[in-house]
């Protein structure tokens, strides 16, 4: 397993992690049986970066991982462990950066997960009612509670990045990132670089697209999350599986996985960018893993931006009311 640090003087981690969304029935019902023996492969496999948050499944996925953890001796000292806060779900004020309510909501977390620290909390959603050092302070007083060993940010621009960090040093920045939403190349990815942060991507495979057996458009229509997003949509769909028909025609011919040649192409973009997809199936996760053993070559790059060159992808990454949150920064 390749392994990187998170965060400029954080602890060694392996440069793939797992997204411990799909726990939470985000994308159809997952069981504890499920996304128990999904960790467990991760553990055997070398794993060591699990990702998760309070709204996932309001608190579900942070319960499943907790009770995996009580199961496992000791595979808490053996994870670098993170989770989120900020998303309130509330629709007069849906996100909240304020002091008290991220630590409340921290200890929330921790007596979820079983444990008195996470090594790594996340600010879920920037709340604009607090400048940028304020948010700095808040998290640098966060680290000195113990209640966790590092702070990061999750959908910022780099100049949100910037401003945080000259009060407190910011250990990951979360962002889509992959072969169908490359905005963090216009800015974030070397934001990061510079402070020694990790970009910590998410939904590295597309949603699925990226895959050799992506979801049908029925299933699509099916979840709350894709139902409403452009990419999904018709016409948008059938033509987003056009395109992406070329890279598994690819990947077929280099004798892999399309989900792991995502994944190879994800951890190509530098060392300090960490993908973190979801699955409940342990099929799927070897393919993913599968990914951080192939080492691209020049040539091999070439081939996959010939048949997914930037800017492919037909529709926005978000709609509307997704959008809401998250900085657009290019």
């Amino acid at each position: 397993m390749k392994m990187t640090t998170l965060g400029k003087d954080g602890p060694a981690v392996s440069q793939f992690g797992l997204g411990a969304m799909s726990f939470a029935g985000i994308y159809g019902d997952a069981t504890e049986a499920e996304s128990h023996a999904v960790l467990d492969a991760c553990r055997e496999a070398g794993v060591t970066h699990i990702d998760t948050a309070n709204v996932y499944g309001n608190g579900r996925s942070e319960e499943i991982t907790g009770a995996w953890f009580a199961k496992r001796s000791g595979a808490r000292q053996e994870m670098v462990l993170a989770t989120k806060a900020g998303i309130t779900g509330q629709s007069d004020r849906r996100f909240n950066n304020d002091p008290d309510y991220l630590e409340a909501e921290l200890d929330k977390s921790l007596a979820r997960l079983g444990t008195d620290y996470v090594d790594l909390f996340y600010i879920h959603r920037y709340d604009r009612s607090h400048e940028p050092e304020e948010l700095g302070g808040t998290l640098k007083r966060l680290i000195e509670s113990g209640k966790t060993r590092a702070v990061g940010l999750s959908e910022v621009a780099p100049s949100t990045l910037r401003r945080v960090s000259t009060e407190c040093p910011v250990a990951a920045v979360q962002s889509e990132y992959s072969l169908s939403t490359r905005a963090p190349e216009l800015g974030m990815i070397q934001a990061c670089a510079e402070l020694g942060a990790a970009l910590v991507a998410f939904s590295p495979v597309g949603r699925a697209f990226l895959t050799d057996a992506p979801f049908s458009f029925e299933r699509g229509e099916s979840m709350a999350f894709t139902k409403g997003n452009p990419r999904f949509m018709a016409p948008n769909y059938a033509a987003n599986i056009a395109a992406t028909d070329r890279f598994r025609e690819l990947a077929s011919e280099m004798g892999e996985p399309a989900a792991a040649l995502a994944i190879a192409w994800t951890i190509a973009q530098g060392d300090h960018v960490i993908p973190i997809p979801g699955t409940k199936n342990t099929d799927h996760l070897a393919e993913l893993i599968r990914g951080t053993e192939i080492d691209l070559s020049e040539d091999d790059l070439l081939r996959i931006e010939i048949a997914l060159p930037v800017g492919w992808a037909h529709g926005d990454r978000y709609n509307a009311a997704q959008w809401e949150g998250p900085e657009r920064y290019c």
